[in-house]
């Protein structure tokens, strides 16, 4: 691709000034429309060093209001980041709806400086791409516009405004020894990438090189993608058409069979003496594999779904008494409030996402795009028929960065939930647990129990499988779930 430029290519002073004004004006307006619409904005400038990034972001923000963007640069990774996986800091920092993130450097480093330093390991830069792409196009899907720029110069140009930013002691500091040797070696660099534009242009996610020996002509060339890309966006949200409905990955015929919940026997059984018996048994040796998890520094992430009343409380009580509390979070999932609303569905859970050696346990999941807002109708069909595939790419992100990844469901049958129901309405202290919203959710069952079923098969997988829990008993569901945690870790141990 980037053979294919001339960075040569150059813009008087007069045309600059002529055209630079009306563009200002333009993108000024363009900024309030995707307020109004709620259009959130991401503009990514990635290039050589020395090409220009910070004095085009400058020049692009001088016509943008201040109250509704932010820049963010990208440099290595923090301590803190290195403990995440690393798109991580990049979910945290995804915009709200109507705003806009500007990145001067971004998750490209990893496959750009990180692989010319050998940090990331040539074998790891297919996956590492490919992470990527399904990360921009899970912000695509959901509304966000991406603009990527790419700032090209030559090995010559670059060169010469290092020598020149050196040679002050006020801007010497701009240019470290890694921009030195990559200048040494710009064949090499630049290959790589060329490699990743290949591996990363997409058609909701394309890559704009903006010739950058010219800096007039540089300004001009991105003011005008960034424009185009507004008000194509613009456009289509004022004048929405009809989008087609995402085809259906699972044979139908399955789905139509018999219920994979209605299969789960539910007859299983522990008396309240083995149950203290077995629960002491595992409470111990979770104590120790927790900190073996923090010496090892390897992630645990433990989803807890099921029926309203179906335990999940009770078994992460269980599950947490005997951890050091500094080495866990218990993230209770609610519906999500106005500034989640306005991020994409799982930045939420991105931001709880434990950094390594720590467990992150959710009571209730991102699964909930896939089941209450599917059934209730809180998404559209085209987002929860796309959310199957966000959600299998981020949870195989998080175990490629090295985590453990257990989803339980609790299943317990309509006749048990009724009885705890009653039960809770009866004492005074679990009256707070039971709701009219509750009672309601029961005449849909037959709805939430297909949903269910789709969720279970298109979403458990060799990485991060479903577990299915009987739990009409909950000795016997507690000491199942912990059985199971203290198998998966053990398993993870043993290949470390």
């Amino acid at each position: 691709m980037l053979e294919k430029t001339n960075v040569e290519t150059k813009l008087s002073k007069e045309d600059y000034k002529q055209k630079i004004t009306k563009l200002q004006e333009r993108l000024g307006e363009l900024q309030r429309e995707c307020q109004i619409l709620k259009i959130p904005v991401m503009i990514v400038f990635e290039g050589f060093g020395a090409s220009g990034k910070g004095v085009q972001i400058g020049k692009l923000i001088q016509s943008l209001d201040p109250r509704g963007f932010c820049v963010y640069t990208t440099k290595a990774e923090t301590q803190e980041e290195q403990m995440h996986p690393f798109l991580w800091r990049f979910w945290t920092k995804t915009p709200e709806k109507g705003r806009i993130a500007i990145f001067d450097g971004s998750w490209y480093r990893k496959v750009l400086i990180d692989r010319f330093e050998k940090k990331t390991k040539e074998k790891e830069v297919t996956e590492v791409n490919e992470s990527i792409c399904s990360f921009e196009r899970q912000l695509c899907d959901d509304g966000c516009v991406l603009i990527k720029l790419l700032l090209d110069i030559d090995k010559t140009e670059q060169k010469k405004r290092f020598k020149k930013l050196l040679k002050a002691k006020e801007t010497s500091w701009r240019v470290s020894k890694g921009d030195l040797k990559r200048n040494k070696r710009y064949d090499d660099y630049r290959q790589m990438m060329d490699e990743m534009l290949l591996a990363t242009n997409t058609k909701k996610a394309p890559w704009a090189i903006i010739e950058a020996t010219d800096r007039r002509y540089a300004a001009v060339k991105v003011y005008q993608i960034v424009i185009d890309r507004l008000a194509e966006e613009v456009e289509k949200r004022k004048s929405p058409h009809k989008t087609e409905e995402v085809s259906d990955e699972v044979i139908e015929e399955r789905l139509s069979q018999k219920s994979i919940l209605s299969e789960v026997d539910l007859s299983h059984f522990l008396t309240k003496e083995e149950y203290k018996k077995r629960l002491k048994k595992c409470q111990k040796k979770i104590q120790i594999l927790h900190g073996e998890l923090y010496r090892r520094r390897i992630p645990v992430i433990l989803c807890f779904e099921g029926w309203d009343a179906a335990g999940k409380g009770g078994v992460i009580k269980r599950l947490t008494e005997k951890m050091d509390p500094r080495g866990y979070v218990v993230n209770p999932t609610a519906a999500p409030n106005d500034t989640e609303k306005a991020h994409h569905y799982l930045w939420r859970f991105w931001k709880a996402m434990p950094k390594a050696g720590h467990i992150a346990i959710f009571d209730r999941t991102w699964y909930g795009r896939v089941m209450v807002e599917r059934v209730e109708g809180f998404c559209s069909i085209v987002e929860w028929k796309r959310a199957y595939k966000e959600i299998n790419d981020m949870e195989k992100n998080l175990v490629k960065e090295g985590a453990i990844v257990l989803k339980f469901w609790l299943q317990i049958d309509k006749d048990e939930q009724e009885r705890r129901f009653k039960a809770r309405q009866e004492n005074p202290l679990k009256q707070w647990k039971i709701t009219e919203e509750d009672w309601r959710n029961r005449q849909k069952w037959d709805q939430y129990e297909k949903a269910i079923d789709e969720m279970l098969l298109k979403t458990s997988t060799n990485y991060a499988p479903w577990v299915i829990v009987e739990a009409n008993n909950k000795y016997y569901a507690r000491i199942k779930v912990m059985e199971m945690v203290i198998k998966a870790i053990e398993e993870n141990l043993q290949k470390k």
